[in-house]
């Protein structure tokens, strides 16, 4: 499919990475393709069996469709990515859209910082837009402010809530395969940072975030995988084998910890492949963003 030209597109395009949910994308799409910056719009569809390919052929003619053949999980995000043209790129979910003007001041925001390599957005949920709890644990972040970025620096942020410098995050290798999808996000943000790439949280972009009530099967275990994961993969030796410890004390009596830690046992091989420790002033910014002492 093919996107109708516009005589001054925006430099944001947005990808989208869904798997068998036809309703709530088509809700998010309606919402991203009334915003006044007029954005290219990607759907990166991981193999799905609902009816999301007819819905985007009939309805949404506008929207360029990226039919993977398979489940790429997050990854799906690096194949849109790989597939745009645009010097920034937004990633939404399914479920979440961006705020009129939110990707224009997000594109004067790398426009004016050249370091800048991902803008964490504030994220408001819901009907109500309640504001994300994580909203506030960014706004806090010890890691403060620096003059050459907006907002104050970070080490994680929400996928469905973030904008990319494409060449930054292409650069890095976008999201890790390893970690398919849950908690991907915190390896990104050390990546980009090892290699000298500002990653902030600057609350005047703003997403917002519809998820479906209740808690999602498995997730939870899937995420404490993947942080243990992100651990051998980033952190010093030492600091994994505490993070294993722990997780395998609480296997003993939590279902979702013993899931996570099988997972990741029988992961850990590519992990120990795939490993690069974090430049020194990555690893203090990471222990100080966890509270521990540097």
């Amino acid at each position: 499919m093919t996107t109708t030209p516009h005589a001054h597109p925006s430099p944001v395009g947005v990808v989208i990475a869904t798997r068998n949910r036809s309703a709530t994308l088509a809700a998010a799409l309606r919402r991203l393709l009334a915003l006044p910056e007029r954005p290219e719009i990607l759907v990166a569809d991981n193999a799905s069996t609902d009816d999301t390919r007819a819905l985007l052929a009939r309805d949404f003619p506008r929207v360029r469709v990226l039919a993977l053949p398979v489940n790429h999980g997050a990854l799906a995000r690096n194949h849109g990515a790989r597939a745009l043209n645009t010097p920034y790129v937004a990633f939404s979910d399914d479920d979440s859209w961006w705020a009129p003007g939110a990707l224009g001041t997000a594109a004067r925001l790398f426009e004016g910082h050249p370091r800048l390599g991902l803008i964490a957005a504030r994220t408001l949920v819901g009907p109500t837009a309640d504001p994300d709890p994580l909203n506030d644990v960014l706004a806090d972040s010890p890691l403060g402010r620096v003059a050459d970025l907006p907002g104050t620096q970070v080490l994680g942020f929400l996928a469905c809530a973030s904008v990319v410098r494409r060449r930054a995050y292409l650069d890095v290798g976008g999201f890790h395969r390893l970690l398919f999808f849950g908690a991907e996000e915190t390896l990104l943000a050390y990546d980009l940072a090892a290699c000298g790439w500002g990653v902030s949280h600057c609350p005047d972009v703003v997403a917002h975030h519809h998820p479906a009530p209740g808690p999602r099967t498995g997730r939870p275990a899937v995420q404490r995988r993947n942080e243990l994961l992100t651990a051998w993969l980033r952190r010093p030796v030492p600091y994994a084998l505490g993070r294993t410890r722990a997780l395998a004390a609480e296997a003993c009596h939590d279902d979702h910890a013993r899931r996570a830690l099988c997972g990741a046992l029988v992961r850990l091989p590519a992990a120990l492949r795939a490993r690069r420790p974090l430049p020194p002033e990555v690893e203090r910014a990471a222990r100080l963003t966890e509270g521990a002492a540097v």
